[in-house]
């Protein structure tokens, strides 16, 4: 919603931006200033769990006054479209069987959110290393997906609600400490560049295996500091096995990674004790109530 804001500042002749993608569920909008008016800047949530209304008065080609209002969907209790309802069941027979396939079992919490970790992402991670037998891993700071509570199967299509993207290929690839370094100073400048226009996006890679301090307010290459692995102090030279999912590049190739999560939480058939790997935050007071609940340590 940062970029909005940014835009709308300097963009005149909008009256409205009605912004999505970063799953902001806002109240009323927010008013900002630019050359020639105001225009109004909201998000109306994810997953189709608010509808957006916003009521113009207008008079002389002006916007007088507005109404806005976040309309909640209550789902659950809207009658399927017949013929939708029966399109998705026909698309769906194929693959039926394997979608209910349990997996495992949750005896932790499993959600996905905030900016550094959440319990599914850290399930992923570990999944990754023992399973490819890494040193450390990353996976992509996503926020979609279906929450489990304890004593919930994990099927497959819950594993799936968690990683079906079009480019989903696992890696094992050696990185040196720097490149370790490198890698999540580039995705922490994304999320806290003072820049708007430099944030491309709203979480930080999640990584298993590595223990690290953030600073926020820091420059780029200055963000991350007293990384280590298995206890000890990342060395800058020194070679890692590093696993990860997702790669942007073309022409990678690997082993999905629902397959990769699917053979580990068969092998444990039940998931419980998870560690959430979060890092020590500093630079950033104890009143900020972005990270009020905040659990990874604050400074």
């Amino acid at each position: 919603m940062d970029v909005d804001l940014k835009m709308a500042s300097r963009v005149t002749g909008v009256d409205a931006i009605f912004g999505g993608h970063t799953h902001d569920g806002v109240p009323q909008p927010v008013k900002v200033k630019n050359a020639k008016g105001i225009t109004l800047v909201t998000n109306a949530g994810s997953n189709g769990k608010f509808l957006g209304v916003m009521d113009f008065e207008v008079k002389s080609k002006r916007v007088e006054s507005f109404k806005y209002r976040l309309l909640p969907v209550f789902s659950n209790l809207l009658p399927a479209d017949p013929a939708m309802d029966a399109y998705i069941k026909k698309v769906r027979a194929p693959y039926e069987a394997k979608l209910n396939e349990k997996l495992a079992v949750t005896d932790d919490f499993l959600y996905r959110r905030g900016n550094f970790n959440g319990t599914w992402d850290q399930l992923l991670v570990d999944a990754l290393m023992e399973v490819k037998g890494a040193d450390a891993a990353f996976s992509p700071g996503f926020r979609w997906g279906t929450t489990l509570l304890p004593g919930d199967p994990i099927t497959m299509e819950r594993l799936m609600d968690q990683t079906a993207i079009t480019y989903p290929y696992t890696t094992l690839n050696n990185m040196t400490g720097e490149t370790i370094k490198s890698v999540m100073e580039d995705v922490c400048d994304n999320l806290f560049n003072a820049d708007p226009y430099y944030q491309q996006g709203g979480d930080m890679v999640r990584v298993g295996g590595i223990e690290y301090t953030v600073n926020p307010n820091a420059t780029i290459g200055k963000r991350i500091s007293d990384m280590r692995i298995k206890g000890k102090p990342v060395d800058a030279h020194k070679t890692y096995k590093v696993a990860g999912w997702a790669p942007v590049a073309e022409g990678v190739t690997g082993e999905p990674i629902w397959d990769v999560v699917a053979t580990y939480l068969r092998d444990k058939k039940v998931i419980k004790g998870l560690k959430l790997n979060e890092p020590k935050i500093v630079g950033i007071g104890k009143s900020n109530p972005g990270i009020a609940d905040y659990k990874g340590g604050v400074s």
